[in-house]
């Protein structure tokens, strides 16, 4: 089968899980190098254990590599600051690039949502964990009523939330929400993420709630359970955690948004929880799997579009 040849940049938790997953289940592409700046990672050791050529030297030391020339798509894992300098080398050389980071350098990309728009574009953003994994459900309500408003709130294990979340929560908050509008289809998004201590780690769950006119609860529903099971696909650890809520408002029992004055119709509440497959992280951290699973099916469409290219160029 032919296949396109793939990196990773950032051998932490992201990166390394997405290496295994790309090892493990291999589908059109072939992972021939990760990318690290720490010699002694422990995901630089694993994908060697595995077969995959590493580099410690960063981006410079990819450039070195005797594959570099003949790779067509790269993961960037790092971080929103670094892969600003990175996109800019990387599109310099011809590479389409996936970015798993929160820089929002690319169009906003929710596989099930709309990655066919995208397939042409250099550099294609994943959004967050939180848009990942809550998007999906705003756009199904989008797909059969008119979305006023749509908030997330992202709860997470705060195991799983590792330096590189952490510094980036700023980031996360600002980019879910402008995904929220230009992805999912609502006219004003909000987003909010809790980092649980609690013991035992709690497993990924989000809650979505949208404001809507122009469609009934039945067509609501049935647009919100298709959904899930496009992404059940490549997540199969994501399902709803209840049936879909609804509270409906009329002339006699407005609802008064701060800022935003009374609203009539529909308030719908999507609860949600995401289990990882537990291919590197554990299965509690289905923020970080829901990436890594997006990332990899996000990669998977960009090189059958490159190798449609070929294909045709031959």
């Amino acid at each position: 089968m032919a296949r396109v040849k793939a990196a990773i940049i950032g051998s932490g938790n992201i990166g390394t899980d997405l290496m295994i997953k790309m090892v493990k289940y291999p589908q059109n592409m072939d992972l021939v190098a990760v990318v690290g700046i720490d010699e002694a990672s422990e995901g630089l050791a694993m994908a060697r254990e595995r077969g995959v050529a590493t580099t410690h030297e960063g981006l410079d030391g990819l450039q070195a590599m005797p594959d570099y020339a003949d790779i067509g798509i790269v993961f960037d894992a790092t971080s929103a600051y670094a892969h600003k300098v990175h996109d800019a080398v990387l599109r310099a050389d011809g590479k389409q690039v996936v970015d798993l980071t929160p820089a929002a350098i690319g169009p906003f990309t929710i596989p099930p949502v709309n990655m066919e728009a995208h397939l042409d574009q250099p550099n294609v953003n994943m959004v967050t964990c939180g848009g990942q994994a809550t998007i999906p459900m705003v756009a199904a309500v989008s797909q059969v009523a008119k979305v006023h408003y749509a908030e997330i709130v992202a709860s997470v294990s705060s195991r799983s939330a590792g330096p590189g979340t952490r510094a980036n929560i700023d980031e996360f908050t600002r980019t879910t929400a402008a995904a929220i509008e230009q992805v999912g289809g609502a006219d004003k998004g909000k987003a909010i993420i809790i980092l649980n201590p609690a013991e035992p780690p709690m497993i990924m769950r989000d809650t979505v709630f949208t404001l809507s006119e122009g469609a009934d609860e039945a067509a609501i529903r049935a647009s919100v359970e298709a959904m899930v099971e496009r992404v059940q696909a490549y997540v199969p650890g994501y399902r709803l955690k209840q049936a879909v809520q609804f509270e409906r408002y009329g002339d006699n029992n407005k609802l008064k948004i701060p800022g935003r004055g009374e609203f009539t119709g529909l308030k719908t509440s999507i609860f949600l929880e995401v289990e990882g497959a537990g291919d590197y992280l554990p299965s509690y951290s289905g923020n970080l799997d829901i990436m890594t699973a997006a990332a990899k099916a996000t990669g998977e469409l960009l090189a059958e579009k490159i190798l449609a290219r070929r294909q045709v160029a031959a």
